[in-house]
């Protein structure tokens, strides 16, 4: 294996454990596991050699240049259930997945046009079957209030960045939005450093308003 240099994440060493713990529990022990938007891979890295043996992990970024990154760490890992990293962007209307037992989108809704969350529900709609999970990780808001002041100033800093990014509101901003591509919410879970945890469900398609 290659010595090159490859991004890290910070964060994710503070978050993978929570994480790990969650997805261990409402992930199904077969078939394939879709990450959009795998940053530098290291979640991947860490998490996927501890989930069930029957389970594949398909990383994936919207940018060509991150797979490099991903594909290091996934070989630091020497974990064969990690597949080599895709580039699927999430606001595309065909995504090179064409079906999987469950998605993961960490930290991805709120340093992102809203499209790209709409292009995830979409997305993910049309690849999962009735009742897999669609699982989010990061900072929320709960009917319109940030939780923390520390989510505040963060949302605060994300918007002056790029006013089309930001924390997105839970109950107003992504359940809506979940329901219109036929997912209900399943479970919020509370994560250190007043992160969230959400775990959508597909709905069965025959029952789904469109």
């Amino acid at each position: 294996m290659t010595n090159r240099l490859r991004r890290h994440a910070p964060a994710v060493l503070r978050n993978r454990e929570p994480i790990l713990a969650v997805l261990k529990r409402v992930l199904p022990a077969t078939g394939v596991l879709l990450e959009v938007a795998s940053g530098s891979g290291e979640h991947a890295a860490f998490i996927a050699p501890r989930l069930a043996s029957g389970l594949d992990w398909q990383p994936s970024e919207a940018s060509l240049d991150a797979l490099a990154d991903i594909d290091a760490h996934a070989g630091d890992a020497d974990c064969s259930c990690i597949r080599p990293a895709i580039v699927l962007n999430a606001c595309d209307a065909d995504w090179p997945v064409q079906s999987a037992e469950a998605v993961f989108c960490c930290n991805m809704v709120h340093i992102a046009p809203f499209q790209a969350a709409e292009g995830l529900f979409a997305g993910s709609s049309r690849i999962l079957a009735n009742g897999a999970p669609l699982i989010l990780y990061g900072p929320f808001k709960r009917n319109g209030v940030h939780t923390a002041p520390s989510n505040q100033a963060f949302d605060e800093g994300l918007r002056a960045r790029n006013p089309r990014w930001g924390v997105r509101c839970l109950e107003t901003e992504i359940v809506p939005l979940a329901a219109k591509s036929g997912f209900a919410l399943d479970e919020v879970v509370a994560m250190p450093a007043n992160n969230l945890t959400v775990i959508f469900r597909r709905r069965n398609r025959a029952s789904c308003c469109r």
